[in-house]
């Protein structure tokens, strides 16, 4: 079905467009009527057809919707009202005996029967209850003959049927209201101290009997049953004391509890007896009593409630007033035939079987650690011995008593009224004012009693009273609900489930009520808990002196500890089932209602905020309190450590004990403590230093004992480097303390080694300050010393240099080295090989100190050789030479220390020789001689005097050589030798010199001398005789002397190497001089540029930029060509020149030829054979008025264009980009007027020179026309030259024209004016061509490439943004920019932009097509040109047919078209058929309807009770079944409006008056809604009309559309329901009338409308009503201001428009009740996003 955009105009002028579909739009010929402007709601024109289809919005009810309206018109407030009146008056009936069964179903566990009556018993304050199960003999096998009993008791047991139970009590007997409870159900019992509430309790009797009778006091009743009802017999009976029930069997063959089941029944029946005020139980089969249960119970006495406890609940309900403890003992005494079974359950308690199966994995191991597995062995061979002897006497009794205490607890209420009055109504009693809760739990001491002798029948049989692992809630009995601990509580207050299993934490009352009271039993659990710990606490005082050291020994730990364990295990607490909530609420309350809580420690009972957790040894600090090893697998430990409420030891506490204390501890518990935390990870430096640092320790070892301080302790002695009984400083800790910890114990304990330089530092410094014994004294104790020195020789080759170094500077100061002489200082000892003088300080012998250490403090092997200048060579001795000194350092040159060899090498101690061969009085240095050698005496260098032969090899002149004695003199001097030489003319010495540099240079190292570097000029040049040059300055290369260079003397070329001298100069050394003094003739260019040319190698690239834009070439101005000195010339650039004759350009460019070697270093300088197309473009730029003299217009102009055609690659270099954008080289034209000789337009044409931003494109040649003697326009010759000018930046001219459009005959919402026919001729027309253009447009389009495209304008865009109006007029006033020159012209059609989307084609009636593809082409194209604007015109103007003949691919438009029409036809015919199928449907229905129609259906009906009937709300009519099966279409903005005023087509021509539609009045609107559609099956008698559907005139659609708005009205309701449906419209086929389904809800207001949200968005996601309203408050603000601007346009009120929002679906806007309902969400898609960009006029 066809969807239409529909652009609606308002009364006023305002337009808006309404984003909707609209399924229906009604045909109307536009030949035939006259049409108002905002009447046209929408217009449909195609190519080909006769005129245009204008459509207005029209709508018609189905007969269905009157049908559902007829039914719907119920009144079912009165009907409601008559049936209370005279209606039928029936009671409601119960199937009791369903009621019954269906109740019972409730009770899940067994025995339920007999814990009601034991319960009713309760109640009744009796002390005793017998139970009795009488029995019938078995017809099946015989009695036994024998008098055995026994076999008497097996075969009742195995064989026997019940033939009833009887159950009696001694009770108080049952009043009048008992009696009548008993015969009502569900009454209850109203006492609010009794447990019963619900009052069916007892009908669990029916489960086992159908006749019950009860026996009390003077009167009896029995119940039986008639047919499903209930009925009671109730007479008088003889006088007693006692409650009798008695109940026939309802299973007559039902057997006999025995085995598994009568050890159920026994156990059962044991675990009653827990709580109840019963005094005794007994069970008999017969005449044989199974089992009696006897409770006897001890005075109360009162516990103390801690001072600190809050004895109220937390909200304040319950208050716990007082709590005594009660001792109990049950005593069970049993017949043996129990003791047949090897189990007590039974196997139909499946609830029991699962509770047993998933016992605790805790329990299971504290059985395992707490009962050797030797004694399970036992107890199963008792058992089997046991069975054995019950085989043979089952008659037999046994007897075991159980103990335990109860702590019971007085309940204060305090209940609201509110809550009372709840409770009262759903308990049908008040809540009590005072109420109990009972603990009951065994003592370590209970349980020992217990367990004493127990047999196997009493442990089964007591189990459910002593709670082992999981006590259990009670309520009067167990309950399903666990406790969490080893303890029962009962809270007999506790509201149960109906079934008694739980309790009841659903409604929102008895919850408060339930939950108070389980807040009130954690209260009383944690009063057992302290008075558990007070007895504990009291059997550890009894201890001897535990009052005075309050430290438990070990012995009483161990005897109190089983009691505490026994303790710990019955708090385990665990997760309650089946509600874990229960759990929660006590514990809450156990642990929040008091402040301390006590736990056993080493200290004993103490607050849990003082106790701590350790596995560490920590008897160095026993005042600390902590938890006992074997208590830290408990959970009550684990728990309270997993919440951080019972912490492990922390070094705070350690450090906090150890502050206050005064006592002294021995430092190795508390180190080796510390050392295992941290070598566990656990401890950092920072809190070992805080323990250190607060302790003080006690030295036990010296006597008297001495106390350590430990906060200055930060070393410890190695034994390996420093003897342990050395003296050390007061921060070493003495090492009988830490001789037990590792290595990495006190590293991690922060102790580091006592570093031996830092002992010997201390050992110094205390010995000046006098702080040690004389026997402790370096310098005065020979054996003292000896020790320490011994110590520091061990770790002397373990140390560093620095560490060395400074023990030696210490040492070296010190009178440490015992000697002969006394105690010397190292320097001043000489070792016992040194024997040269007797008198010298020779050191004592030093065992374990090694050589080399005293070596290096500085006692000497030699004699200084100070003292042998002193001693050998003075007056008073034998006189020495120095050839005897050289022979004495020679023998002990090994031992003589650094500093006596660097003294020696300083000190003259050698005369030099004279020319006659005796030694010079003066005396030298050693390195300031040289070897006595002729050559060197030659050089006249002064040389060593030696008397006798001197021998280079031996060991005199190496000793010699190493101190110094040149062998040959340096190379400097050498060549100072040559220079002075060689400027003294000195020619032999000079040639001398230079032959000794020459010959010795490899054996003397003169050939690795930086001798180039040398700046005396000694080298002989070739230039003349006497000129010397430095090496730098001379080379080898002959050619070098065409720039200016020198040459070396040619016999020493092959020297240059070893004399430093190049063949060429450096590169930039010869372009340098190049560049200063270039070349002037044509020779010296050659020569220059050709010895460059063999030094291309070199030349690089940073070298050929500098030499590329240097002025070196010549150019030869003169007629000479080959130019001699003195002829007039000008030096250019080589990248300015180029190489040849130049041929054609030889006038434009500048050529040279230097020949073929020359060549090759200009090309490399960026020369070229011709210039290039940058080269052109950059000689246009800098020159074009020379170029342009030099060419004509036309060759400048070719050139150009041929840089045009290269823009791609000129492009790239943006210089020279830079520059063409600047310089004034662009050809332009302009026109000029008043010249001789104009041509035909009416000017001339002239040529200039100008610069980009100064000329214009010619892009639209009408603004050329009109401005073209005003503007330099740029040639037009050829396209790609204008590509070139636009590049530079040359604009087009229509950038700088401004238009202004004067446009005649448009309204304010640019819609033609009303006018007669002519005017909507005219809009036919504009559609027409809109038509036309978006058909051509693909066929124009098809041959263009993007880049000439306006981006995304194709085809597509053109269809939802172009549109065709016409005008009566256009005035265009077009002005250049920055002028006062203006032009008006008149034209046919013109391109307006009403947005920053959607564009208009404004023409006239008489348009031109040439404007219009002229403002379309302005619309597609980027630059168009005159022939785009020809072609464009004759697409516009052909015939397809025409365009085919011209080779225009046009078969797929017509193929289309084709395509088009079939469907639209077929689309027809179909529509015909579902009409007539919908017509049949409508007679059908409404037959029927009017078969059960009622009488007044006939009565005229006025306007407001037309409408649905209250309760009625849109899409809850009957017919919405019938409209499910309609086809869903797209909604419709006006959908509802035929319904609003009653219009329809298949209405007789009666209904509308005199061709003009309805009347102005409202009584004859009034008349024609109210008036059905009735068909010719309805009662009104007038049959329906046969005619086809007659059109809707446009005055009738005009005032039925006023009507519609008027009538609008807000939506008042909270929620819209409707389902969808669809109504075809008749007056036009292919369109339908569609209304959408809808579910919303209201969510807020924006801006005063209403939001409504669909419930699927609620439901599917997390999304509220208040999240969207927030997440949306500004689009939602933006949408409503566009609805209100749209109400304000039709005149409506702003409150009949509603918003509403959806995820998915079409609907984008419907009308319910006259309501109007727009979709936020395509707002949001649409439109939101380009105002929140700020583009408002686009969105």
């Amino acid at each position: 079905m066809p969807r239409h955009l529909v652009t609606s105009r308002g009364p006023h002028g305002r337009h808006t467009r309404i984003l909707s579909s609209l399924p229906y739009l009604v045909p109307i010929n536009h030949n035939a009527y006259n049409l108002k402007p905002h009447e046209v709601l929408g217009i449909h024109a195609s190519s080909g057809s006769s005129g245009a289809r204008f459509y207005f919005s029209q709508s018609r009810a189905s007969p269905r919707s009157r049908a559902t309206k007829m039914v719907a018109g119920v009144d079912h407030n009165a009907l409601r009202a008559q049936a209370v009146e005279v209606g039928e008056d029936r009671a409601v009936t119960v199937n009791k005996r369903s009621l019954i069964d269906k109740q019972l179903s409730r009770y899940s566990r067994p025995w339920s029967t007999l814990r009601e009556l034991i319960q009713n018993a309760a109640d009744a304050a009796a002390s005793r209850v017998v139970i009795k199960i009488e029995t019938n003999p078995s017809t099946r096998v015989p009695t036994p003959q024998s008098d055995d009993p026994s076999a008497r008791l097996k075969h009742v047991l195995h064989n026997h049927t019940i033939s009833q139970w009887v159950v009696e009590n001694n009770g108080n007997v049952f009043g009048s209201d008992d009696w009548a409870r008993l015969q009502e159900i569900s009454s209850g019992n109203p006492d609010e101290d009794k447990i019963g509430a619900f009052g069916v309790g007892f009908y669990s009797v029916f489960s086992i009997s159908e006749r019950p009778y009860i026996s009390s006091g003077s009167e009896a009743l029995e119940f039986y049953w008639k047919e499903n009802d209930l009925r009671t017999k109730r007479f008088r009976s003889p006088q007693t004391t006692e409650t009798v029930f008695q109940l026939p069997a309802r299973d007559s063959g039902s057997t006999v509890p025995h085995g598994q089941e009568l050890s159920s029944l026994c156990e059962f029946l044991t675990g009653s007896m827990t709580f109840v005020k019963l005094q005794s139980i007994e069970l008999f089969i017969d005449d044989w009593r199974m089992l009696r249960l006897t409770k006897s119970i001890a005075d109360a006495v009162n516990l103390s409630i801690p001072a600190d406890f809050s004895k109220s609940t937390s909200d304040k309900l319950m208050r716990v007033s007082q709590v005594t403890q009660e001792a109990v003992q049950l005593e069970a005494e049993w017949i043996k035939a129990l003791e047949s079974t090897s189990s007590l359950r039974s196997g139909r308690d499946i609830n029991a079987t699962l509770e047993t199966t998933t016992k605790s994995v805790f329990s299971f191991f504290k059985r395992k650690l707490d009962t050797p597995s030797q004694n399970t062995t036992k107890r199963e061979q008792d058992d089997t011995s046991g069975a054995s002897a019950v085989m043979q006497d089952m008659t037999g009794t046994s007897r075991h008593k159980a103990f335990f205490h109860i702590n019971k607890a007085s309940i204060a209420t305090n209940v609201n009224r509110d809550l009372g009055a709840e409770f009262l109504r759903l308990r049908k009693k008040s809540p009590p004012k005072a109420t109990t809760v009972s603990f009951l739990a065994q003592s370590y001491d209970e349980q020992a009693a217990s367990s004493l002798n127990e047999p196997a029948v009493a442990k089964k049989l007591f189990k459910s009273v002593i709670p082992e692992n999981k006590g259990h809630i009670y309520i009067g009995f167990t309950t399903s609900q666990t406790t969490g601990l080893a303890a029962h509580l009962e809270i007999p207050a506790l509201v149960p489930t109906v079934e008694r299993e739980q309790l009841d934490l659903n409604s929102k009352h008895i919850k408060e009520w339930n939950v108070e009271l389980l807040r009130a039993a954690g209260i009383v659990s944690r009063i057992s808990w302290s008075s558990a710990t007070v007895d504990l606490q009291g059997r550890l005082s009894k201890y001897p002196g535990m009052t005075e050291r309050k430290v438990l020994a070990p012995k009483e730990l161990q005897d109190v500890l089983p009691a505490v364990k026994w303790l710990y295990a019955s708090f385990d607490w665990s997760s309650t089932t089946p509600l874990s909530d229960v759990g929660s609420y006590i514990q809450n309350a156990f642990w929040n209602c008091g402040k301390d809580f006590n736990l056993i420690s080493s200290r004993g009972f103490v607050p849990l905020d003082n106790v701590r957790v350790s596995s560490d040894d920590l008897s160095f600090i026993e005042e600390l309190p902590i938890v006992p090893e074997p208590l830290l697998q408990f959970g009550l430990i684990k728990r309270l450590r997993a919440g951080d409420v019972l912490s492990d030891v922390q070094i705070e506490d350690i450090v906090t004990i150890l502050e206050k204390s005064k006592k002294t501890r021995t430092p190795q518990q508390l180190l080796t403590y510390l050392a295992t935390r941290a070598r566990a990870n656990t401890i950092n430096q920072r809190e070992i230093r805080s323990v250190l640092d607060a302790t003080v320790a006690s030295d036990e070892g010296v006597a008297p004992t001495q106390v350590i301080a430990l906060n200055g302790v930060k070393e410890h002695i190695n034994p390996d480097k420093i003897p342990p009984d050395m003296p050390v400083p007061p921060s070493t800790i003495p090492f009988k303390y830490t001789k037990s910890l590792s290595k990495f114990d006190t590293n991690a304990l922060g102790l580091r080694e006592l570093d031996p330089l830092k002992w010997l530092q201390w050992l110094v410094d205390a010995n000046a300050k006098g702080q040690l014994t004389p026997e402790q004294n370096l310098e005065t104790n020979p054996t003292f010393a000896t020790n320490v020195l011994k110590a520091l020789s061990k770790n002397w080759p373990g140390m560093s240099q620095d560490s060395k170094a400074r023990m030696t500077a210490i040492l070296e100061s010190q009178r440490i080295i015992p000697t002969k002489q006394g105690m010397k200082k190292p320097s001043e000892t000489y070792f016992s090989s040194v024997k040269l003088f007797s008198d010298l300080p020779v050191i004592l012998p030093l065992s374990n100190v090694k050589e080399g250490f005293l070596t290096t403090l500085g006692v000497r092997k030699t004699i200084e050789i100070g003292v042998v200048f002193d001693r050998l060579m003075s007056g008073s001795s034998q006189q020495w030479s120095h050839v005897d000194l050289i022979k004495y350092l020679t023998s002990v040159w090994d031992d003589v220390p650094t500093q006596d060899r660097e003294r020696l090498k300083i000190t003259p101690v050698c005369p030099a020789e004279l020319p006659d061969g005796k030694p010079s009085e003066h005396r030298y240095r050693i390195s300031e001689l040289h070897e006595p050698n002729d050559s060197l005496r030659r050089l006249g260098l002064p040389i060593l005097q030696w008397p006798s032969g001197y021998n280079v090899q031996s060991k005199e002149a190496k000793l010699l050589g190493t101190l110094g004695l040149r062998d040959a003199p340096p190379y400097n001097e050498i060549i100072s030798i040559i220079a002075t030489a060689g400027q003294s003319a000195n020619t032999s010495l000079q040639e001398f010199a230079l032959k000794y540099l020459v010959e010795n240079s490899q054996s003397k190292g003169y050939n690795n001398a930086p001798i180039a570097s040398v700046k005396i000029p000694f080298l002989p040049l070739q230039s003349a005789e006497g000129k010397f040059s430095i090496p730098a300055n001379c080379f080898t290369n002959e050619r070098v002397t065409v720039l200016g260079f020198e040459l070396l003397r040619p016999d020493l070329h092959k020297y240059a190497v070893l004399l430093g001298v190049q063949a060429d100069p450096p590169i930039d050394r010869c372009i340098e001089r190049l560049m200063k003094k270039p070349p002037r003739t044509k020779r010296q260019a050659r020569d220059m540029f050709g010895y460059m040319t063999s030094r291309i190698g070199v030349i690089t690239n940073q070298h050929v930029e500098v030499l590329g834009g240097a002025n070196i070439v010549p150019i030869i101005t003169s007629k000479d060509s080959v130019g001699l000195e003195g002829s007039p010339v000008r030096h250019i650039s080589p990248r300015l020149c180029f190489l040849g004759d130049g041929g054609d350009l030889a006038g434009m460019c500048d050529f040279v030829d230097f020949g073929k070697e020359a060549e090759m270093f200009l090309l490399r300088c960026g020369s070229r054979h011709e210039p290039s197309i940058s080269d052109l473009a950059l000689l246009f730029t800098q020159q074009p008025a020379r170029m342009l003299n030099k060419l004509d217009i036309d060759k400048y102009l070719e050139v150009l264009i041929k840089l045009a055609h290269e823009w791609n690659s000129l492009k790239k270099d943006r210089a020279l980009v830079e520059k063409m954008q600047q310089a004034p080289f662009l050809l332009a034209t302009k026109m000029e007027t008043g010249h001789e000789e104009e041509d035909e337009k009416g000017g001339s044409k002239t040529w200039h020179l100008a610069k980009a931003s100064n000329i214009v494109i010619v892009d639209e040649i009408g603004n050329y026309n009109l401005f073209k003697t005003d503007v330099l326009a740029a040639p037009q010759q050829d396209e790609t030259l204008e590509e070139m000018y636009a590049q530079l930046g040359v604009p087009g001219l229509s950038s700088l024209v401004e238009e202004r459009q004067q446009i005649s005959g448009l309204g304010p919402d640019n819609r033609p004016n009303q006018k007669s026919m002519l005017t909507m001729t005219f809009a036919v027309a504009a559609l027409h061509l809109q038509s036309i253009i978006r058909e051509r447009a693909r066929l124009f389009l098809y041959d263009y490439s993007k880049e000439t495209l306006h981006p995304n304008r194709d085809t597509k865009w053109l269809e939802n943004n172009l549109s065709v109006q016409t005008v009566r007029s256009i005035v265009i006033k077009t002005s250049m920019k920055g002028t006062n020159i203006k032009h008006i012209q008149e034209k046919t059609a013109t391109l307006r932009q009403e947005s920053n989307r959607n564009w208009i084609i404004c023409i006239t009636e008489k348009y031109n097509m040439a404007q219009v593809s002229r403002a379309l082409a302005r619309l597609l194209l980027i630059r168009p040109k005159p022939r785009d604007w020809m072609v464009l015109t004759e697409f516009l103007r052909s015939e397809l047919s025409g365009l085919q003949e011209a080779g225009i691919n046009v078969d797929r438009i017509l193929r289309q078209k084709e395509k088009e029409a079939k469907v639209a036809e077929e689309r027809h015919r179909h529509q015909l058929e579902e009409e007539q199928r919908f017509r049949d449907q409508r007679d059908a229905h409404e037959r029927e309807m009017n078969i059960h129609r009622a009488p007044n259906a006939n009565k005229d009906m006025d306007e407001h009770t037309q409408d649905s009937m209250p309760g009625n709300f849109p899409g809850s009519s009957d017919s919405k079944e019938h409209e499910a099966e309609e086809v869903q279409e797209p909604p419709s903005l006006f959908g509802g409006f035929k319904k609003m005023f009653g219009l329809d087509a298949r209405k007789p021509p009666s209904t509308i008056s005199n061709g003009e539609g309805f009347a102005h009045d409202d009584d004859a609107i009034h008349q024609v809604e109210r008036e059905p559609p009735y068909t010719d099956s309805e009662p009104n008698g007038q049959p329906s009309t046969t005619e086809p559907p007659v059109p809707t005139t446009p005055q009738q659609l005009h005032d039925l559309t006023q009507k519609a708005l008027q009538r609008t009205r807000p939506h008042t309701s909270s929620t819209l329901q409707s389902t969808p449906s669809v109504h075809k419209v008749e007056e036009m086929h292919t369109t339908c009338d569609a209304k959408p389904g809808m579910n919303v809800t209201y969510t807020g207001t924006a801006s005063s409308l209403r939001v409504f949200l669909d419930n699927e968005v609620l439901q599917s996601s997390s999304t509220t009503p208040t999240s969207f309203m927030t997440a949306h408050r500004t689009g939602l603000s933006h949408f409503a201001h566009v609805l209100q601007d749209c109400a304000s346009i039709y005149n409506l009120p702003p409150s009949s428009f509603q918003i509403f929002y959806d995820t998915s679906g079409g609907t984008m806007a419907f009308n319910q009740n006259q309501s109007l309902f727009f979709n936020y969400r395509f707002f949001a898609q649409e439109h939101l996003p380009m105002l929140e960009a700020g583009d408002k006029d686009l969105a």
